[in-house]
């Protein structure tokens, strides 16, 4: 038996699998060479672990470049199409699922409404579970071709069961105050459903994952990504690693007092940069805002309104404003390299008050820290959260050096007399 803490070989091999599989997913394609290179390792490792790798089907030929007086160089990548991973982004009027080979090209989506119920936790869990089957089908594929399910949620995730089986998901619980979510068990609700890997967190964490492994993030580690939506949160990351904080609730930075006995957040609290900021509260302060509409076709009127309407434009000067004075607020506590914008409404709201905002955090941020920021906005998109989503379990099997991810076995199904057999079996008993 090997001692505590000391490395074995096997931990060695799957340690230099995990390293050329990550390095080759963001670098590639590459050839053996420069692997080596790259990664410091040996000729011999690199061919053993490469030639493992093709062996397995999880990195693959993809062409040849012309060497200095030899023979061409072999170029590698990551297969695509090895396996598939899911996002599932539980937003403020609907929930988005999308299917995406290995190199996140889109297979499959639904966009499923959240409708009169809301963030109801069974009609949640349900849209979810629906979704998911959905674009399995869809993509033609056997859930055995899935390495998991990442799942971005508005509020506080938090693992009750430490040391559990990565992906078993079944121990995560939710703390969504704005939303109504008290300790929801959505993980174990979720596990009913389904024997694919889960994998959940905070939505602004998985848009801020996005943003540093593909967007506007990517090339630092001090990056502090801003969720502005219908709430506002934020992915703070430090030394290329986000912080969490004690209990997995450090980023809540739409909750944060900007003005003592301010407005009323939907949280309960006063004064809070949501509600200043935040496309609901924006919308829910404009006398002119349209009933009837979506939040995204409401703000996208009250942006155009402000050409011509001094209302529109005073509620969008004042945004900016205290959006401005939020971001100095971030720039004087974690001294970030940058801080990205994201968000549906944060991408909607840029192009008009992003100058205005630059100019305000740097007259409320500390002169030094604030010259060496740069203010931008998010390069992903408004879907941005069901991409980091998905990176989720994809993070996992490139930590893993291609791992098989954790999998439940088939229910029983007491109403059949056998095996579930189907994810539709499976949603009905997890939402009862």
């Amino acid at each position: 038996m090997a001692e505590r803490g000391k490395r074995t070989v096997r931990d060695l091999r799957r340690g230099n699998r995990a390293s050329l599989l990550r390095h080759l997913y963001f670098e590639g394609p590459l050839s053996r060479q420069e692997l080596g290179r790259d990664t410091g390792l040996s000729a011999g490792s690199i061919s053993n672990v490469v030639g493992e790798l093709i062996a397995d089907g999880m990195v693959e030929e993809a062409g040849a470049v012309e060497s200095d007086g030899g023979r061409p160089r072999i170029l590698l990548q990551v297969a695509p199409g090895y396996g598939y991973v899911v996002g599932v982004d539980v937003g403020e009027t609907r929930v988005r699922v999308e299917l995406f080979d290995l190199a996140l090209t889109e297979r499959a989506a639904a966009d499923l409404p959240l409708s009169d119920s809301g963030h109801d936790v069974d009609h949640v869990v349900r849209l979810a579970l629906d979704g998911i089957e959905r674009v399995v089908g869809e993509a033609g594929i056997d859930d055995s071709e899935v390495l998991g399910v990442g799942i971005g949620v508005p509020g506080i995730v938090a693992q009750t069961e430490p040391g559990a089986v990565p992906g078993d998901g079944s121990g995560i619980v939710v703390h969504g105050q704005t939303i109504g979510w008290d300790a929801v068990p959505l993980g174990r609700l979720l596990r009913a459903g389904t024997a694919l890997p889960l994998y959940i967190d905070n939505g602004a964490k998985t848009l801020g994952q996005a943003e540093m492994w593909f967007g506007a993030g990517r090339g630092s580690d001090n990056v502090v990504i801003a969720l502005i939506g219908s709430g506002v949160g934020a992915c703070v990351v430090t030394n290329g690693k986000p912080y969490h904080g004690a209990s997995s609730s450090a980023g809540e930075w739409g909750h944060t007092t900007l003005r003592v006995g301010g407005r009323t957040c939907r949280c309960g609290s006063r004064g809070c940069l949501e509600a200043y900021v935040g496309a609901e509260a924006l919308l829910g302060r404009w006398p002119s805002a349209p009933a009837g509409v979506s939040e995204e076709t409401g703000l996208a009127k009250l942006i155009a309104a402000a050409d011509h309407d001094p209302e529109a434009d005073a509620l969008l000067a004042e945004a900016a404003e205290y959006l401005g004075a939020g971001i100095a607020d971030l720039i004087n506590l974690f001294n970030p390299h940058r801080i990205v914008i994201g968000g549906w409404a944060g991408l909607m709201l840029g192009p008009r008050v992003l100058p205005m905002v630059r100019e305000v955090a740097a007259a409320y941020a500390l002169h030094h820290p604030c010259a060496q920021t740069s203010i931008e906005l998010g390069r992903l998109g408004a879907d941005a959260v069901t991409v980091g989503a998905a990176t989720l379990p994809l993070a996992r099997f490139l930590d893993t050096g291609g791992e098989r991810p954790f999998s439940l076995p088939a229910q029983a199904d007491p109403e059949r007399g056998g095996e579930s057999g189907t994810v539709r079996n499976r949603i009905a008993r997890a939402v009862r």
